[in-house]
């Protein structure tokens, strides 16, 4: 996109967690605001231009194939992102990694949050919200599966499912499972 002229598509993009290519014309170039977002001044080498769009490339598939990681300090990880995890929640995404991308039933994740017992009806769901804040930043996102359970999965940064070769989509937006 071109610079300075398509700063507003360059914020909706940035919000909608796309990668943007500033093209600069003239002026001083901006100060990227993340990681998704680089810039190169015209005229530009035609392989200067390409370089710089696979760098873009990369990073945004870099978590794309990182499989969620849980240590046993509460500390989930995917790629190089990473975010700590209070106890409960910690227990519930272990669960959830367990079947990473599959349905896990809300009566094997209330046995996994609260091992003693469930401290209330809607304790599930709270932990859930909170746990589906915490992810976000991740590109993680837990899915309700009604009157079944949810199911963890990994999102673009607009929030949608992304498919991988082992769980390919289906066209309601749930993963196949292949059983064998």
């Amino acid at each position: 996109m071109q610079w300075p002229a398509e700063q507003d598509r360059r914020e909706e993009l940035r919000r909608a967690g796309q990668p943007r290519l500033l093209l600069v014309e003239r002026g001083a170039p901006p100060i990227p605001s993340d990681e998704l977002e680089d810039w190169i001044r015209l005229p530009a080498d035609d392989l200067d231009l390409r370089v710089r769009v696979e760098a873009l490339r990369r990073r945004t598939d870099g978590d794309a194939t990182a499989v969620p990681e849980l240590d046993d300090d509460g500390v989930l990880r995917v790629g190089d992102r990473w975010v700590s995890l209070p106890p409960v929640e910690s227990r519930l995404t272990q669960a959830l990694i367990a079947r990473f991308g599959a349905v896990v039933s809300r009566e094997i994740l209330t046995r996994a949050g609260w091992p003693g017992g469930s401290p209330g009806r809607n304790a599930l769901d709270v932990h859930v919200l909170r746990l589906r804040r915490r992810l976000s930043p991740l590109r993680l996102a837990i899915r309700t599966v009604r009157s079944r359970g949810y199911l963890l999965e990994r999102v673009d940064g607009g929030g949608q499912a992304m498919s991988g070769p082992s769980r390919p989509m289906t066209r309601n937006g749930v993963r196949r499972m292949s059983v064998g």
